[in-house]
C-alpha cells in the first residue's frame, strides 16, 4: 500500500468516522457479523495454568524471570498459581459454554509438555492435561484454537542464547512436532509462535519481559531471524508431515497497533513505521519476493555504517530460507489494542529497531486512557490498520486472536464494554464496507491473569479472578453478559 494511501485511509478514518455517525455507513446490516463468524476468549499457560512445579514440568524463561528475586515485575507477582486454571479448566470451559462463545484460544507449556526442552523426553502428565482440556472443549461444542509457544521457553535453551541461537530453529521445530502429533487429530487451527514482535523487542531488547536481556540493536533482530526461521518450520513440518491426515491449518501471528500519520506530512514516516513494526514479520511471508521490507533493509544498513560497524545489523537471509519462509501461512492472525501517531523524528536507544526507524510515536490527549499505560482507547485504528494488513498482504483470512483493554479491578465494567462495542464496530466496517476477510474475533481475555510485568495489577477479564482467595473464585463481569448477548443476537447495538 502506498503512502498516499496511507494518508487517505487515516484522514477518512480519523475525520468522517466515530461511534455513531449519521453517515452512510451508519447501517444496521454493519452491525451484523457474518454467517459461520468466529467467536472467542483467549488465555495463555503462563498466565492462567499456575501448577509450575506439577508432575515433571521442567523449568520456564518465565519461572527463572519471576524467582530471581530483581523484583522486576510488580509486586513480586508470580505466575506459580496465577488462576489456577491447570485444576479449574471445566469451570473455565463451562463459563465459555454459558457465555456463548464457540472457540477458545489457548497455549501449550514447552516445559510441562517437554521437561528438558528437548524431543526425547515426553511428559505423559504434561500430554495428557492438554488433552483433557481440548476434549472438554470439544464436548461443549468449542473449538480449540492452539498457540504452541506463548513466551515461556525453557530455561535450558535460553541459558545457551535463547532467541538468539539459531539451534533454537531445530529445536522449536521438534516441539511443534510432539504437539501436532498428539493434537493434529483434535485440533484445526494452529498458531506456533504467539506476538514475535513482543517476544523479541521486550525479551531481548527493551528487557522487561522474560529473560530480561538488553542486547539493543542486535539481540532483538537476531531474535526475531530465528523466530521467523522457526515459526516456517513449524509449518513446513505439518504441511509435509500432518496436513493431509488432519487437513488442519497453521496460521502466522502478529501483534500491532495502528501506525497513523499524524499530518499530512508524515505519510512517509508513518509507512517506515508500518514496514518495520508489520513488513518486518509479516513481508517475509506474504509478499510476492519475501525477506524483509526494503526500507527496513536500507535504513538499518545505513544506521550500522553510520554507526560505525562493520556490517548492517539487521541479519541476511539466503535465497533458501527466503523461499522457504515465504508462504509459511494458512491465516493471519492479529492481535491489536491501540493506534500511535507518527512523525519523522527520532525515538529509542542508539541502537535499537525503535532508534533505526527515523520516526517518533505519539499519542493524541483525547484518545481515552485506560489502566494500562500504552493503551489509549482508538477504535478508528482497529479498521485503519484491518484495511491496511489487507491492501498490503492480499487480503488474507485474518482472525482477530487478541483485541481488550485493562480495568483496575470492578465488576461494572462499562468502560470494557464501550471498548468492544466500539472496536467491533470498526471491525465489522472493514468487514462489510472495505471487504477485509475477517472470520473471527477473540477477545483478551477470558480471565483477569497475570499480566507479565505488571503482575495482578492490571485486569484484562471478563471473568474476575479474587487472587487473594486460595480458591481463586470466578465472577462475570458487566461485559460477559454483554458478551453473552451480543453472540446470542448476532450483531452489536447502536448505543454510544
Amino acid at each position: 500500500m502506498s503512502a498516499t494511501l496511507s494518508l487517505g485511509s487515516t484522514i477518512l478514518l480519523l475525520l468522517a468516522i466515530s461511534a455513531c455517525a449519521e453517515d452512510a455507513e451508519d447501517k444496521d446490516e454493519y452491525l451484523k457479523f457474518p454467517p459461520n463468524f468466529l467467536f472467542g476468549a483467549a488465555t495463555a499457560a503462563y498466565q492462567v495454568e499456575g501448577a509450575w512445579n506439577v508432575s515433571d514440568k521442567g523449568e520456564s524463561t518465565w519461572d527463572r524471570y519471576v524467582h530471581d528475586g530483581t523484583g522486576r515485575v510488580y509486586n513480586n507477582d508470580t505466575g506459580d498459581v496465577a488462576t489456577n486454571s491447570y485444576y479449574q479448566y471445566k469451570e473455565d470451559i463451562a463459563i465459555l459454554k454459558k457465555l456463548g462463545f464457540n472457540s477458545y484460544r489457548f497455549s501449550v507449556s514447552w516445559t510441562r509438555i517437554l521437561p528438558t526442552g528437548f524431543s526425547n523426553n515426553i511428559s505423559k502428565d504434561g500430554v495428557q492435561y492438554y488433552h483433557n482440556v481440548i476434549n472438554e472443549l470439544i464436548a461443549n461444542n468449542i473449538e480449540p484454537i492452539l498457540t504452541i509457544y506463548h513466551w515461556d521457553h525453557p530455561q535450558v535453551f535460553e541459558d545457551m542464547g535463547g532467541w538468539t541461537n539459531s539451534e533454537i530453529v531445530d529445536w522449536f521445530g521438534d516441539f511443534a512436532r510432539v504437539v501436532f502429533r498428539e493434537y493434529g487429530s483434535k485440533v484445526k487451527k494452529f498458531i506456533p509462535i504467539n506476538e514475535p514482535i513482543a517476544v523479541c523487542k521486550n525479551g531481548y531488547s527493551l528487557g522487561i519481559h522474560a529473560p530480561g536481556k538488553t542486547l539493543h540493536g542486535f539481540g532483538e533482530y537476531l531474535c526475531m531471524h530465528n523466530v521467523l526461521k522457526s515459526h516456517a518450520r513449524a509449518y513446513r513440518i505439518y504441511e509435509s508431515e500432518f496436513k493431509e491426515k488432519y487437513k488442519g491449518q497453521v496460521g502466522v501471528l502478529i501483534n500491532l497497533s495502528a501506525y497513523m500519520p499524524k499530518n499530512p506530512e508524515s505519510a512517509d514516516a508513518a509507512e517506515t513505521s508500518f514496514q518495520f513494526n508489520v513488513g518486518w514479520s509479516m513481508h517475509p511471508i506474504y509478499s510476492k519476493e519475501g525477506d524483509y521490507p526494503l526500507v527496513m533493509k536500507e535504513l538499518v544498513a545505513n544506521k550500522s555504517a553510520e554507526q560505525g560497524y562493520e556490517r548492517s545489523r539487521l541479519p541476511t537471509f539466503d535465497a533458501k530460507w527466503i523461499k522457504y519462509i515465504n508462504g509459511a501461512s494458512d491465516f493471519m492472525a492479529v492481535n491489536h489494542y491501540t493506534s500511535r501517531l507518527v512523525t519523522a523524528g527520532t525515538m529509542g536507544r542508539i541502537p535499537s529497531q525503535e532508534n533505526d526507524q527515523g520516526v517518533k510515536e505519539t499519542v493524541d490527549d483525547s484518545w481515552k486512557s485506560s489502566a494500562t499505560d500504552w493503551l489509549k482507547v482508538v477504535p478508528e485504528g482497529f479498521r485503519f490498520i484491518l484495511r491496511q494488513l489487507a491492501k498490503n498482504y492480499g487480503n488474507p483470512p485474518i482472525y482477530i486472536t487478541e483485541n481488550g483493554v485493562s480495568d483496575h479491578g470492578t465488576l461494572n465494567d462499562d468502560d470494557r464494554i464501550y471498548y468492544y462495542r466500539e472496536y467491533l464496530r470498526q471491525m465489522l466496517l472493514a468487514i462489510h464496507v472495505d471487504g477485509v476477510n475477517v472470520k473471527g474475533y477473540i477477545l483478551w481475555s477470558l480471565l483477569d491473569n497475570f499480566e507479565w510485568d505488571r503482575g495482578y495489577s492490571e485486569h484484562f477479564g471478563i471473568v474476575s479472578v479474587d487472587f487473594k482467595d486460595p480458591q481463586r473464585p470466578r465472577m462475570l463481569k458487566k461485559s460477559a453478559s454483554w458478551w453473552q448477548n451480543v453472540i446470542t443476537a448476532g450483531k452489536i447495538d447502536r448505543s454510544c
